[in-house]
C-alpha cells in the first residue's frame, strides 16, 4: 500500500521540536508491522496532534478514515483545527471533527477527530466500524466508561478485522495492564518534557489544619504570593477540586491586586468564550485556576509554575444505596505527574505540591477507572444492544465488581428494559427502543412513559434538561441578584416544572427577540448560560426526533386515564418522571429530612423549591452525597401513583380477615408497600 503522503502532503516541520518527533520512525514502523500499538507519551510530547499524521505516513487513511477519539469536546475541536493547520488546510477537508450536534467531516476526509462517545454511538449502526481503517484512542489513561467499553469492543473486533489498526495513547499509562489486554502489541515510550521541573512540597501545618485555621484555598493563594515574591515572573496554573473553590481562589487573588496580572478561572461549566481566554496572551502574567479539566487534553501555553492542591472531586457510585458520592479525594500519583507536566514545556518550571512527599508516596499509582466506581446500567444496555450478552466475561481491562453488574441489571429490570429467562438476559421491546436513545436509561424510560401519558412535549423538555448541566448561573459575587432573577421561574411543588418554566420563558423571548445578540443579553440579565440553553435545545430536538421516529410503536401509544376524572397535567408529567426514578422516592420524616429506599436518610437540597415545604412524598432525579446525602431536583408526588408504576416492585400484606355476611365471603385489609422502601 503506498503511503497516503503521495495524495496529501504530510509535513512535520511544526513537530521537529516536539519529543514525539524523535520516535516518529519507530511509531510509523510499528503501525505498519502490527495491528496494535501502545504509545506512552508524557504530557507535552505532541502525541495528540502528531500521531494521526504518522498514521498517514504509515499508509493508513486510504481504505478507511483514521478515527481519533478524545474524552472532551473542546479537546476534539482544538486538536482537529491544529492538525488541519499543520497540513495547510481548512478544517472540514482532509481533517474533520465530530462532536455532539456538530459534524465537520467531509466524506473524503482522511482524519476524523471525535469524542469517544461519538464513536461508541456509531457502533450502534455499524458494529464493525467499517468507516475506519485506523482507530486512535487518545488519553486512554482517563479510563472513562466510554474508553473502557470502546477498548473492549475493539479487542473483540480485531480478530474479525485483521486490516484494522488500533493505536492506544496516553500521557501516563499502566503499560503492563494494556499489553496484557492486547497481547503482542508494540509498546513505545516517549519522554515528554523538554525542560526540568523542580518539585517543592509545602504541606500545611498540621495544627493549623486540624484547628480549621487554614484551608487548601488559603495555602494555594499563599503559594502564588510566594512565587510572585521569590521567583522570576511567569504564568501560573493552580489546580482546585471544585468550581466553588476556583471562584473563591480567584476572588482572593483578585483582592490582592497583583500588578500586571490577569486571574482566569477554568472549569467545565464556563462558556466556550470564557474557556478560550486561558489560551490568549495578556500583558504581564496570567494565573489560571482550574479543575482537573486542565490536567490532560488541554495544554495551556507558557505555564511556568504549577500549584497543586493534590485534590479532585471524584464521583463514586455506591451500588448498595444507589447513591453518587462526590467527595473531594486525594489524586493518584499519575494525576499528580500530569499536573506537574503542565509546566516545563517552554522553559524550566516549578511545581508546588501542597502536601508532603510521604503523602505523595502513599498514594495509589493510578486513578481508579470509572468502570469500578460507576452505575453500569447504561453500559450494560449498550452491550446488550450490541449482542454482548455476558457482561461478566466481556474483556474489560478491569472486570467490574459482581455487585455493580447486579445493580445495573436490577435497575434495567426495574425500568422494564430487560428480562431474565432462566439464565439468559434479553432486551424487551421497551429496552430495544431505550438502547437506541443516546440517553441515560432512566431518562429513556421517562420519555416512553410520557408518550403513553400524552405529555411527551413537556417531558421531552424536562428530560433534555436533566441531560445537561443546570442552565442557571449563580456567581458568588452576584448570588442575591441571581436568586432574584430566578424566582419567577420557580414552581413551589416541583423543580422539574421550574425547568419547564425556564424553557417556556426563554422560548417566548426567543420568538420575540429573534437575534442571537438579544438572546445572549437576555441570558446575561436572567443569569442563564447561553451555551447550556443552546445545548438544551439541541438535545430536546434530538429527543423529539427520536419520539417522531417511533410514533407507530405500541410503547408510544397514549394510554387511557387510570381514574374516571381527567388527571391533571401535573400528575401525568410526574408519573412519567416517577417511572424512571422509582428508587428515588422518599417519605417525610422531619421538615427537610426524608426516608428513602434502603434506609437512606436524605435531605432536600437547599436550592430546591421544596426546601422547607414539608411535602409528604417526593421523588428526586438524583441522590448525591457531598457534605451529606441530598435529594436534588425533586418534586411532590402522590403515593397512589406508585402501585401502577411499581408493578412487580410492590408487595402486599393482609390483616384482620373477617366474614362479610352481605357478600357471603371472607375479606381482609390489604396494605401495599414498595419493596424498595
Amino acid at each position: 500500500m503506498p503511503p497516503v503522503s503521495d495524495t496529501i502532503p504530510v509535513t512535520f516541520d511544526a513537530a521537529e521540536q516536539l519529543p514525539i518527533f524523535s520516535a516518529k520512525d519507530a511509531i510509523v514502523q510499528a503501525i505498519r508491522d502490527g495491528q496494535v500499538t501502545i504509545i506512552s507519551g508524557e504530557t507535552g510530547s505532541g502525541k495528540s496532534t502528531q500521531i494521526p499524521k504518522m498514521c498517514l505516513e504509515a499508509g493508513q487513511g486510504i481504505s478507511g478514515k483514521i478515527g481519533c477519539t478524545q474524552p472532551r469536546r473542546i479537546a476534539a475541536t482544538t486538536i482537529a483545527h491544529r492538525i488541519a493547520e499543520e497540513l495547510s488546510e481548512e478544517i472540514g477537508r482532509s481533517v474533520g471533527y465530530k462532536i455532539r450536534f456538530t459534524d465537520r467531516t467531509s466524506p473524503r476526509a482522511y482524519i476524523k477527530v471525535m469524542t469517544d462517545g461519538m464513536l461508541l454511538a456509531e457502533t450502534q449502526r455499524d458494529p464493525w466500524l467499517s468507516e475506519y481503517d485506523t482507530i486512535i484512542v487518545d488519553e486512554a489513561h482517563e479510563r472513562s466508561l466510554n474508553i473502557d467499553l470502546l477498548l473492549g469492543l475493539l479487542k473483540t473486533l480485531l480478530p474479525r478485522r485483521r486490516e484494522l489498526k488500533v493505536i492506544i495513547t496516553s500521557a501516563t499509562i499502566d503499560t503492563e495492564k494494556f499489553t496484557t489486554a492486547f497481547e503482542g502489541a508494540a509498546v513505545i515510550e516517549v519522554k515528554g518534557r523538554l525542560y526540568p521541573v523542580e518539585v517543592e512540597y509545602r504541606p500545611a501545618d498540621p495544627k493549623l489544619e486540624e484547628a480549621g485555621e487554614i484551608s487548601y484555598v488559603d495555602m494555594a493563594v499563599q503559594a502564588v504570593e510566594n512565587l510572585r515574591r521569590e521567583r522570576a515572573p511567569g504564568d501560573i496554573l493552580v489546580f482546585m477540586p471544585t468550581e466553588q473553590d476556583i471562584r473563591e481562589t480567584c476572588a482572593l487573588l483578585e483582592a490582592r491586586k497583583l500588578p500586571q496580572t490577569t486571574v482566569l478561572p477554568l472549569f467545565a461549566r464556563l462558556t466556550k468564550q470564557q474557556q478560550q481566554r486561558v489560551f490568549a496572551s495578556f500583558k504581564g502574567n496570567k494565573i489560571v485556576v482550574a479543575t482537573n479539566v486542565a490536567e490532560t487534553s488541554l495544554t495551556i501555553p507558557n505555564i511556568k509554575y504549577v500549584v497543586d492542591t493534590g485534590l479532585a472531586r471524584i464521583p463514586r457510585y455506591l451500588p448498595r444505596s444507589r447513591t453518587t458520592s462526590m467527595a473531594i479525594s486525594p489524586i493518584s500519583k499519575s494525576s499528580a505527574e500530569q499536573r506537574k507536566g503542565r509546566c516545563g514545556r517552554v522553559r524550566a518550571g516549578v511545581c508546588i505540591r501542597l502536601y508532603s512527599a510521604d503523602d505523595y508516596e502513599s498514594r495509589s499509582e493510578f486513578t481508579s477507572p470509572e468502570i469500578l466506581r460507576s452505575n453500569l446500567a447504561e453500559v450494560i444496555l449498550k452491550m446488550l444492544s450490541l449482542r454482548v450478552s455476558n457482561v461478566a466475561s466481556f474483556p474489560f481491562l478491569d472486570t467490574p465488581r459482581p455487585r455493580s453488574i447486579k445493580d445495573g441489571l436490577d435497575l434495567l429490570i426495574e425500568l422494564g428494559a430487560i428480562e431474565k429467562r432462566d439464565k439468559a438476559i434479553t432486551l424487551t421491546v421497551r429496552g430495544k427502543i431505550m438502547a437506541r436513545m443516546p440517553l441515560d436509561p432512566q431518562i429513556s424510560r421517562i420519555i416512553l412513559e410520557a408518550a403513553r401519558e400524552g405529555c411527551v412535549e413537556e417531558v421531552a423538555v424536562i428530560a433534555s434538561a436533566l441531560s445537561i448541566q443546570d442552565p442557571r448561573e449563580r456567581p458568588l459575587d452576584k448570588a442575591d441578584q441571581a436568586d432574584q432573577m430566578h424566582t419567577p421561574f420557580k414552581d413551589p411543588d416541583s423543580d422539574f416544572i421550574t425547568l419547564l418554566n425556564i424553557w417556556n420563558r426563554y422560548h417566548r423571548s426567543l420568538d420575540a427577540f429573534k437575534t442571537q445578540s438579544k438572546m445572549r443579553k437576555y441570558c446575561r440579565e436572567h443569569f442563564l448560560s447561553f451555551n447550556r440553553m443552546r445545548d438544551w435545545r439541541d438535545i430536546h430536538e434530538q429527543i423529539t426526533s427520536i419520539v417522531k421516529g417511533h410514533r407507530g410503536d405500541p410503547h408510544f401509544k397514549e394510554k387511557t386515564h387510570r381514574s374516571r376524572t381527567p388527571d391533571s397535567h401535573y400528575a401525568k408529567i410526574h408519573r412519567s418522571i416517577l417511572s424512571g426514578y422509582l428508587f428515588n422516592i422518599a417519605t417525610k420524616q422531619d421538615r427537610n429530612m426524608y426516608q428513602a429506599a434502603k434506609g437512606r436518610e436524605v435531605m432536600i437540597f437547599p436550592g430546591s423549591t421544596l426546601f422547607n415545604r414539608g411535602c409528604a412524598w417526593i421523588v428526586a432525579a438524583e441522590m448525591v452525597k457531598t457534605s451529606r446525602l441530598f435529594a436534588r431536583t425533586a418534586a411532590r408526588i402522590e403515593p397512589g401513583w406508585l402501585e401502577p408504576l411499581g408493578g412487580s416492585l410492590c408487595r402486599s400484606s393482609y390483616s384482620e380477615p373477617h366474614w362479610v355476611k352481605s357478600r357471603d365471603e371472607v375479606r381482609a385489609y390489604e396494605q401495599v408497600y414498595e419493596e424498595l422502601l
